[in-house]
């Protein structure tokens, strides 16, 4: 049965005998993965220490090119990546002082967009073009988020509150990377722990037992119970792990919780007061047909009480977690390529927790803009910025 079938078939689950509240057939529901990612939070789109003094990185959200550059002041502003005279790209440009100037005409740029100098035009010559684009733009966690929606919702729109980041009893491995799929695939991945079977390499035979989730309008939460059922584990695995999942008779619960758009992952092994390590992450839309997202992880890791048996554990905890999210990788961009190959989203579900995320997901997102539908590449539609990027941390 597809997504759409479960919801005329199945109960309730409160064994009520009420419909469920997943759409059936013919109601008009959209395909998910023709939902883009709703512009009105903020969203990383480098990491902080890439937007060097003097330089400009270029980047970009759901094929809104933008140009990253941090001035004299060290303050980093985001700009519209092209010129307003000749649409050259910005990120070509030249830094001075706290204004960038593009490479072409020299025209020069302040920080939100506004054009401040035309070199071979006088002041007699009437007002400069409007000039382009700016973003508010906010520096945390060793990233750089931009506002990519209404500017005058960014004020009162919060970064998201992450209170291990820096603190003393943690210390946080930074991810980015580029996958090559739509942001939804990237939520139901981790939210899923019954995919268990992909990691098999890694983690033995791992058994998750879901205890409970709840839902509402912006989130979904999902606690799992995991035991380790035998096989061979990596031991990054049991490095990140700390006191959990050592034998059969040692468990772990696994919290999870989309809460749009982010996405949060706690481990607290058994008997262990606080988690043993934090997973926050953001999975920002690259292109117009947000067919490709870029992918920014802060793992926060609980310090042992041993002095530097981290620092010890710590390419060992890399290198684990690296070949994780290489097979989720593996496993997501299958997904999207099948959606490509098929035009629509033909799924079989039957995990009513993947079902909610769906719903929050499409109802908190936005319809993808039509000129991408017309698009018989992203690449053609949006010359998106880079992919080559590489872990940090």
């Amino acid at each position: 049965m597809t997504e759409t079938d479960r919801a005329r078939i199945f109960p309730a689950e409160d064994g009520s005998g009420r419909p469920s509240r997943h759409p059936a057939p013919g109601t008009g529901t959209a395909d998910l993965r023709r939902v883009g990612a709703h512009p009105d939070f903020w969203y990383p789109v480098a990491l902080a220490r890439s937007v060097r003094s003097k330089r400009v990185v270029a980047t970009a959200f759901a094929g809104e090119r933008i140009a990253l550059y941090r001035g004299e002041s060290g303050t980093v502003h985001a700009l519209e990546d092209r010129c307003a005279h000749r649409q050259v790209p910005l990120s070509m440009g030249v830094v001075e002082g706290d204004t960038l100037r593009c490479c072409y005409h020299a025209w020069a740029y302040r920080g939100d967009g506004r054009i401040s100098q035309i070199p071979y035009l006088s002041r007699n010559d009437g007002r400069p073009p409007r000039g382009v684009r700016g973003y508010p733009v906010r520096e945390a966690y060793g990233l750089v988020f931009v506002f990519p929606g209404d500017p005058d919702k960014a004020a009162g729109t919060t970064l998201p509150e992450l209170p291990a980041f820096g603190s003393p009893r943690y210390r946080t491995m930074t991810y980015s990377r580029t996958v090559r799929c739509h942001y939804s695939f990237m939520h139901e991945n981790l939210l899923d722990m019954n995919h268990q079977f992909l990691h098999r390499g890694l983690v033995g035979k791992l058994h998750p037992e879901l205890l409970e989730h709840r839902t509402d309008a912006r989130s979904v939460e999902a606690r799992y119970l995991f035991t380790h059922a035998g096989g061979k584990r990596n031991h990054g695995a049991s490095l990140l792990a700390a006191e959990g999942i050592r034998g059969s008779d040692s468990s772990d619960v696994l919290t999870i919780r989309t809460v749009y758009p982010y996405q949060t992952l706690d481990l607290v092994p058994e008997n262990a007061e606080r988690p043993a390590f934090r997973l926050w992450a953001a999975y920002v839309p690259e292109d117009a047909e947000q067919r490709s997202c870029h992918t920014y992880g802060l793992l926060m890791i609980e310090k042992p009480r041993v002095p530097g048996a981290l620092q010890l554990a710590w390419p060992f905890i890399r290198r684990f977690t690296e070949r994780v999210f290489a097979e989720d990788r593996m496993a997501v961009e299958a997904e999207q390529r099948a959606w490509d190959e098929q035009g629509e989203d033909r799924n079989h579900e039957v995990f009513s927790l993947i079902l909610d995320v769906r719903e929050v997901l499409r109802s908190n997102g936005v319809p993808i803009r039509a000129r991408a539908a017309a698009c018989g590449t992203t690449q053609a539609c949006d010359g998106r910025a880079s992919a080559g990027a590489h872990p940090a941390g």
